[in-house]
């Protein structure tokens, strides 16, 4: 299998100067931890994300099933905002677009303020993606050409495949292949935020088990998405640990660990306040 060409995040720290020791370098790498990432899968075919784009997709994701909508509709999404954003919640774009679709306000898309909200922008994009006849049996960049009209739509094609790989993974189709890995968190805790956004993009009660699936998905499926989603906003609110189906994710390290004690349903744990 191929490699895959990610150059959405990452930006490589060189450690290391002429003339300066391998011994010493191996040291730096010891005492500076490295810099927030999140992961989707594991090996050379592993896609890095940073936390915002961690963050965005996974507020994708959780739209979608609040919708109920199909995974299909996830990958659409996913494909259009690699192709218009990177990922990242952009403040500006072409003439006036803005924001992870770069939809704009003059086209009756929403106000500037509601489409940089993500959610509001990945509910607006399903909207009009639901309008688009036979969509769900379309192909990722037709579908995506479709409802974005952009002057050139082959663009979205470059993303499939990583756009499906996020989506599975943020669906809860296939489990325990998003993490991220941190030191520390931006800030402090935000547990009334946290809620908030939980209830505003999950459903109402998503973090209290009082949200059913729409989509009818197993509670498997609605238990991973719900603990994904909580690893996707980590790093900005302050979520140290979330367990789900007896594994549990720590921010110190990449990856999902057999947890005997962990319980079914997704459960978290804050940052300590300072």
């Amino acid at each position: 299998m191929r490699r895959r060409r990610w150059a959405l995040v990452l930006a490589v720290a060189v450690v290391a100067a002429a003339g300066v020791t391998v011994g010493v370098r191996s040291l730096l790498h010891e005492v500076n931890p490295p810099p927030p990432a999140c992961r989707i899968g594991n090996g050379p075919d592993a896609l890095l994300l940073d936390t915002e784009q961690a963050a965005n997709a996974t507020t994708i994701a959780a739209v979608a099933e609040r919708m109920g909508l199909p995974n299909h509709a996830v990958t659409i999404a996913i494909a259009t905002v690699l192709q218009e954003s990177k990922m990242h919640n952009l403040p500006y774009g072409d003439r006036d677009s803005l924001g992870l679709f770069q939809q704009r306000p003059s086209q009756g898309w929403g106000t500037p303020a509601q489409l940089l909200t993500p959610a509001f922008a990945a509910e607006a994009f399903y909207q009009h993606l639901e309008k688009v006849d036979g969509w769900e049996k379309l192909p990722v960049a037709q579908a995506a050409q479709n409802v974005q009209h952009s002057f050139d739509g082959s663009g979205y094609e470059a993303w499939v495949e990583e756009a499906r790989a996020i989506a599975r993974s943020l669906t809860g189709e296939t489990t325990g292949q998003f993490s991220c890995r941190f030191a520390d968190a931006a800030g402090p805790p935000a547990p009334a935020r946290l809620v908030a956004l939980a209830d505003r993009e999950l459903g109402p009660g998503a973090l209290r088990g009082g949200a059913a699936s729409p989509s009818r998905a197993s509670a498997t499926t609605r238990d991973w998405q719900v603990a994904q989603w909580l690893v996707g906003h980590s790093y900005q609110l302050g979520v140290r640990s979330v367990t789900v189906r007896g594994q549990r994710w720590r921010r110190d390290d990449f990856g999902w660990t057999r947890d005997d004690k962990a319980g079914t349903a997704p459960a978290y744990v804050l940052e300590p306040r300072r």
